[in-house]
């Protein structure tokens, strides 16, 4: 009898295999997933253990180290924050948009964090956590050795500013932020006017000037080819340990746990990638730039949870494209383990 359950779950394990490796053959793009299904332990992966851009996936590192400092007592999730304009970030998120002088718990920006992405509650969560460099500190001894956060996000984006202007590795976050909106002729620019006068007024004309236009046709490519441009360095594999490690609740307690599959089955974004094609709840987290369209998290099926960590770096073709793949991937994952039971017009 054990012999023969060794054998159908190497059997399930090859088919496994052999389904991702057909799917991802010809994706649009570098590809790695990580696929496990916590009720019966069947793994498969394909580049599960190659190094990714991880955009904002790695703020599930974040997450879960905040929660693990409010378990002990080091963090108070109900604390107010005043987000004033050195604080505000660009990018995806909502607080951007808000005026200055709002104040929303620690608990709400790991909400934002999670939901829209926002990089401004990040930006304000690594200060609270300890930094860059105890957040690695702490994956390192958490069993993460090669999950890091390289950049936070003003700091790649400075560095994306040095290639129009050398001068520009001097630049502070609020002043990096101010020429992004410039750059980017957005209204959000108006509230950091009064940085760029004198001669530092000709900074925003250098941002868009038809040389900067140039050199940042390179961004999205160097974004995926040069690590120095990385948000954070991830494999398919340690993400996928670090997601069941949230199902299982083996690193913070039951209610922190439950708080965070709440927030992150309340996901605001990438519905077209996992969840896309599925009639089962799925708690995720995505990841972004013009040319990655990363997306990790739990699969609740009917046959039990599946961990998926799907990195998608360097896209090829139209992005909605490479997320309708993804979206097909996961439902033919799900079919694997759930059968017939998985099809889009089942009850």
């Amino acid at each position: 009898m054990l012999l023969c359950a060794a054998a159908n779950a190497g059997n399930a394990r090859s088919s496994l295999d052999e389904l991702l490796g057909a799917e991802l053959a010809d994706f649009p793009g570098r590809a790695g997933l990580y696929v496990k299904h916590l009720g019966t332990g069947e793994v498969a992966g394909i580049r599960a253990d190659d190094s990714f851009n991880s955009q904002s996936v790695i703020k599930i590192a974040i997450l879960i180290r905040a929660f693990q400092l409010a378990d002990r007592k080091q963090l108070d999730l109900d604390q107010r924050i005043e987000i004033q304009r050195a604080d505000l970030r660009d990018g995806s998120g909502v607080l951007q948009f808000h005026s200055p002088g709002l104040a929303p718990t620690i608990r709400d920006l790991l909400l934002q964090m999670v939901i829209t992405s926002d990089n401004t509650a990040t930006d304000l969560l690594i200060v609270r956590i300890g930094g860059v460099e105890a957040l690695n500190g702490w994956l390192a001894a958490s069993g993460y050795p090669k999950t890091r956060k390289l950049n936070r996000g003003w700091e790649y984006r400075r560095k994306l500013l040095t290639l129009i202007d050398a001068q520009f590795a001097r630049l502070t976050p609020e002043e990096t932020t101010g020429l992004q909106y410039a750059m980017q002729e957005s209204p959000l620019f108006e509230r950091y006017a009064a940085l760029f006068v004198g001669e530092r007024a000709a900074w925003v004309d250098k941002v868009r000037s038809p040389a900067a236009r140039e050199s940042r046709l390179s961004w999205n490519r160097r974004m995926v080819e040069e690590r120095r441009f990385w948000l954070g360095d991830m494999n398919p594999r340690e993400t996928g340990q670090m997601i069941e490690a949230i199902e299982r609740c083996t690193l913070v307690s039951q209610q922190s746990c439950a708080a965070m599959k709440w927030m992150l089955r309340s996901q605001l974004a990438g519905s077209r990638r996992l969840p896309h094609f599925l009639n089962v709840p799925v708690a995720h987290k995505t990841g972004d730039s013009a040319l990655i369209a990363n997306d990790v998290g739990i699969v609740y099926a009917r046959s039990g949870a599946i961990v998926m960590a799907f990195f998608v770096n360097g896209i090829t073709g139209a992005l909605g494209d490479a997320e309708d793949r993804m979206g097909r991937i996961a439902q033919r994952v799900v079919a694997h383990f759930d059968g017939a039971a998985s099809r889009p017009d089942a009850p």
